[in-house]
């Protein structure tokens, strides 16, 4: 049975070992730049460091750089080349809050810049355009989201990324759930907690009910959803009633329809306890809601083949990932990949183990395997005269429908 890569010529031999060359010439600086974003972690929105240290490759490596796309300070676009295919390739940078890195991003922008120098190299000869859009806040906030909405990505063709793991996982496998976040706010009525408890509504009392309800809910909800939840505000002191309690929700699930099904049984839960105490409800969202992630078929091959040649293994298919990503949403308007690539550890994301992986020779190695495997990608793509009238049709025929909005 042929493969991908042996239906096309013997160009893309040649093309890529350009690019592999272009890549090594670069190691050094793509892991100084990782282990520099390592060392200082920005939290959503505050990734000004971060994102000046990507441009300054970037430039130096001949894009055109735009700083504060979208109207975002920490977001840019960089671009090389021309022709009908554009090549978008997602850097994310921020960390979490308290553990620092200990999601990776430091390994995404490193290989995002790996893989734009890469395919810079042979841009010209391929008649393809590379963008990088440098994008903050992918923890909470939404960036990629803003940005979508803001136009940044109307000029992408095929959008892609790798995200680090503890194990390397088939694009295709590689699952991310829909996620929507959103506060609730119980006002009730002070009062002296031993003179005249009787007189006040304790909004603490209708967080502790929402809580009870949701707790029991988790027994009735598919094994693949979550709720997740933690109280930000819960009174001041022992002798007051308190008069206002805030609890922060989020919900997932692998499927949109599903996720809105299941918010709409935890809101339940928190008019219940609005209910129960007497306390009056507020909800509001506090981030755009991540859409599921949507893996084009044939991205994910080529990537599948590019990454298994450059020795790494994907394991038993049919595993999912979790998690949520605002890379669903761009998955949602054109084809895109969020492959994960391993790391050599057993510890998980969003941990402070995870957090030192992110800095370890295993991920200096995913930085450079990234770059490639994402650059080769692009490649095929631009070689394989089928798909890419495919995703350059798709392109002009989204790029319509957003005029005529």
């Amino acid at each position: 049975m042929t493969t991908v890569h042996e239906r096309l010529d013997g160009t893309a031999v040649t093309v890529k070992n350009r690019v592999r060359e272009q890549v090594d010439a670069a190691r050094d600086r793509l892991l100084a730049l990782s282990h520099t974003i390592h060392a200082h972690p920005e939290p959503a929105f505050e990734e000004t460091r971060a994102a000046w240290w990507v441009i300054e490759v970037l430039t130096a490596g001949g894009f055109v750089v735009e700083p504060g796309v979208g109207g975002l300070d920490t977001a840019f676009s960089a671009v090389c080349g021309s022709g009908d295919l554009t090549v978008g390739i997602c850097a994310e940078y921020d960390a979490l809050p308290e553990i620092g890195h200990a999601c990776g991003h430091n390994v995404i922008a490193a290989a995002a810049v790996g893989a734009a120098l890469g395919l810079a190299a042979v841009a010209d000869e391929l008649g393809i355009r590379v963008k990088v859009i440098g994008t903050p806040a992918e923890e909470h906030g939404g960036g990629k989201i803003l940005l979508l909405e803001r136009g940044v990505f109307d000029d992408v063709t095929v959008a892609m990324m790798v995200h680090p793991a503890p194990f390397d996982v088939h694009p295709a496998d590689s699952a991310s759930q829909a996620v929507t976040r959103f506060a609730v706010t119980y006002t009730g009525r002070p009062a002296h907690a031993a003179a005249a408890p009787h007189l006040g509504v304790n909004a603490a009392d209708a967080a502790v009910i929402a809580q009870v309800a949701i707790g029991l809910l988790r027994q009735q909800v598919t094994g693949d959803c979550r709720i997740g939840l933690f109280v930000r505000k819960g009174g001041e002191v022992t002798n007051i009633i308190p008069d206002e309690t805030v609890v922060d929700c989020e919900v997932r699930a692998f499927d949109g329809e599903e996720l809105d099904t299941l918010y709409r049984r935890v809101v339940a839960c928190f008019e219940a306890g609005a209910h129960a105490s007497g306390a009056t409800l507020e909800i509001h969202e506090t981030e755009p809601t991540y859409a599921a992630l949507k893996q084009d078929s044939t991205l994910a091959e080529y990537y599948a083949e590019n990454i298994t040649g450059l020795g790494r293994d994907l394991g038993e298919r049919g595993r999912l990932s979790g998690g949520s990503t605002d890379m669903g949403n761009v998955s949602q308007v054109l084809p895109s990949i969020h492959p994960m690539i391993g790391l050599r550890t057993e510890n998980t994301p969003h941990t402070r183990g995870f957090a030192e992986d992110a800095a370890s020779p295993a991920a200096d190695d995913a930085v450079v395997d990234g770059a490639l495997a994402m650059a080769f990608t692009g490649v095929d793509v631009a070689l394989d005269t089928a798909a890419r009238i495919r995703f350059v049709d798709a392109h002009r025929e989204r790029s319509r429908r957003t005029l005529g909005r």
